[in-house]
């Protein structure tokens, strides 16, 4: 689960109003088919080659990633945790690494004296 953007919205509804599909949101080649993960990770290559990148990525490194920046832009770790669906908070606190860049922004309580 993930809050949807207004923006990816739109798009979403263009792609609806064209593709009409029948059951899944993306369909497979056939018919009431979901997506592949293999299709996915296709997609994923392709748009890495597009853009020039040649660091290997894998579709959870995008879920990690996501996590990552919502860690960083000031999400509680405890609404990170319900969005990945992590029953325990030690694996979401695992997953989502504590990059430098949050560190350097923490404020000491003594900066309020």
């Amino acid at each position: 689960m993930a809050p949807l953007s207004e923006k990816i919205l739109i798009l979403l509804r263009e792609y609806y109003t064209i593709c009409k599909p029948k059951i899944w949101l993306f369909e497979g080649q056939n018919v009431g088919e979901q997506y592949s993960e293999q299709s996915l990770q296709s997609v994923l290559k392709q748009a890495l080659q597009k853009v020039g990148n040649t660091k290997p990525v894998t579709l959870h490194w995008l879920r990690h990633s996501y996590a990552t920046h919502l860690l960083e832009s000031g999400t509680d770790l405890r609404y990170i945790q319900e969005l990945l669906g992590h029953s325990s908070s030690k694996t979401t606190e695992i997953y989502t690494h504590v990059s430098t860049k949050s560190i350097q922004q923490i404020k000491s309580p003594f900066d309020d004296l």
